[in-house]
């Protein structure tokens, strides 16, 4: 029985962040400061703030504009978040934090480095995550999570990337056949992520519904873990199964743009199928002429140390990291309908 077929079925519904302590994230981070330099480093416990609320607040704090403070990665508002700061004091002494922040916020360390903190730059995120008021079928559930844990999840883009009824994707399509015109370079992004993400996601869907998508097929871009770097999969390469298995590496799917695609045989062949659907045959042509190239995403999430347990009749505990740039409401969502 393939568990991912239908991913949109609610297993159960229950209620997330019903306060902030429910949903608890720690940062994972790839580096920590050596103790000198011109950038001071914060490690912060923030509960009911986002990223950029603090990070003004710090800024404000040291009399210094914006963009003297950077962190790696936005944390939720709804959430108790633990995650790292810079701020960019070259020769200045450090202010007495505790006296401009809100009793929100608990200073962890404090300490300085030679550089600033660069978005991105994390390992991931630890998660925490309670599920109130539960109703559904419990085994089926178990069933599932057992499956995320064995196998990670297939990599949806999910709907915020396609705006309120899909509208980025209506733009899109609006954009490529010169019915609108977009200055706006933001907007344009959006919808031009919109129309990727739209192929890419069929392409998945394919290989969720053929249960391949956490196998490597003949001709599979094949992503090495925590990078950009891919090669070609090829039929007498004997360490690719065990290396998948592993979550060494991971199929990819396309984000079309110009150029040739770099899958080969039955890889190639499954893609090529699914864009010759005519919707998908226009996005792509549309994202050529907008001159983006081709670029490759990972067709799975790998869910690190997942456990769970039944606090009581009605309440779920998940615990569980994921790298960076995967979201864990992605997790929760493959369980639970929380809206």
């Amino acid at each position: 029985m393939n568990a991912f077929t239908d991913l949109n079925t609610p297993l159960l519904t229950a209620r997330l962040r019903a306060q902030p302590a429910d949903f608890l994230v720690d940062e994972l981070p790839i580096t920590t400061p050596e103790g000198e330099g011109e950038h001071v480093w914060l490690q912060l416990r923030k509960t009911g703030l986002n990223t950029d609320q603090l990070a003004g607040m710090l800024a404000r704090a040291a009399g210094l504009p914006r963009r003297a403070v950077s962190y790696a990665g936005l944390k939720d508002r709804q959430a108790v978040t633990t995650q790292w700061f810079s701020v960019h004091l070259p020769g200045c002494d450090a202010p007495q934090w505790s006296d401009h922040l809100p009793p929100e916020v608990e200073i962890l360390a404090a300490q300085r480095h030679r550089r600033k903190l660069q978005t991105g730059h994390l390992r991931g995120n630890r998660f925490h995550i309670r599920l109130r008021d539960c109703e559904g079928d419990r085994r089926v559930a178990e069933e599932r999570l057992t499956a995320i844990a064995h196998r990670g999840l297939p990599n949806f883009f999910g709907e915020q990337r396609f705006g309120h009824d899909r509208g980025n994707l209506d733009k899109a399509r609006a954009l490529f056949a010169k019915e609108i015109r977009v200055r706006d370079r933001k907007l344009r992004g959006l919808y031009l992520s919109a129309a990727r993400s739209e192929i890419f996601n069929r392409v998945l869907a394919r290989r969720v519904e053929e249960d391949h998508w956490d196998q490597a097929l003949p001709g599979d871009a094949m992503q090495l873990d925590g990078s950009r770097s891919f090669f070609i999969h090829r039929e007498e390469d004997p360490t690719v199964a065990a290396r998948v298995a592993a979550f060494e590496v991971h199929p990819t799917g396309p984000l079309w743009g110009q150029g040739n695609a770099i899958t080969e045989g039955a890889a190639a062949q499954l893609e090529a199928q699914v864009m010759e659907a005519t919707d998908l045959s226009e996005l792509a042509r549309g994202l050529e002429g907008a001159g983006l190239s081709q670029e490759r995403r990972a067709l799975r999430i790998r869910v690190n140390e997942l456990s769970w347990s039944w606090l009581d009749a009605a309440d779920l505990e998940l615990r569980f990291e994921l790298p960076a740039g995967a979201y864990a409401t992605t997790v929760i969502a493959a369980v639970a309908d929380t809206a």
